[in-house]
């Protein structure tokens, strides 16, 4: 795929549900008030999996080792660059200790359904989140 990569995602598997971020609801931002998963855009000499674990931590204050990141692939983005999305899986209990950082209204736990359905989930990682469920087969990511 060709492009350069310009964000990452993770769908943080916190037991059997989703950390969820529910964006600000600023006017021109982009899918402002709708629910989304930790990641964003990357800073200069990141990985894609570095940028989607420091913007984990930056967004909900958790820090998360990469040998649980077991999953990741990269897409296409409108832009023309290149977005990836990695899937991890920690302890229910580590729900506790989800803070919400500087960034969002705030969080929730999510079931995966629940996730899908959601009309105000960011559209283009309900299918993301479908290939990893469905066992796509995962790119190099380490």
């Amino acid at each position: 795929m060709a492009g350069r990569v310009i964000g990452a995602k993770l769908a943080l598997f916190v037991g059997d549900n989703l950390a969820t971020l529910q964006r600000d609801n600023t006017p021109g931002l982009l899918w402002a008030d709708h629910w989304d998963l930790p990641g964003g855009g990357i800073e200069p000499g990141e990985t894609p999996l570095e940028c989607a674990l420091r913007e984990t931590y930056e967004e909900l204050t958790l820090r998360i080792d990469p040998a649980v990141v077991k999953w990741g692939r990269e897409y296409g983005a409108s832009n023309g660059g290149i977005s990836w999305f990695f899937a991890a899986h920690v302890p229910a209990d580590v729900e506790a200790q989800i803070v919400l950082g500087d960034e969002g209204q705030g969080w929730a736990m999510m079931t995966v359904d629940d996730f899908l359905a959601h009309e105000m989930a960011v559209p283009q990682f309900k299918p993301r989140l479908r290939d990893y469920l469905a066992g796509v087969k995962t790119a190099c990511f380490t």
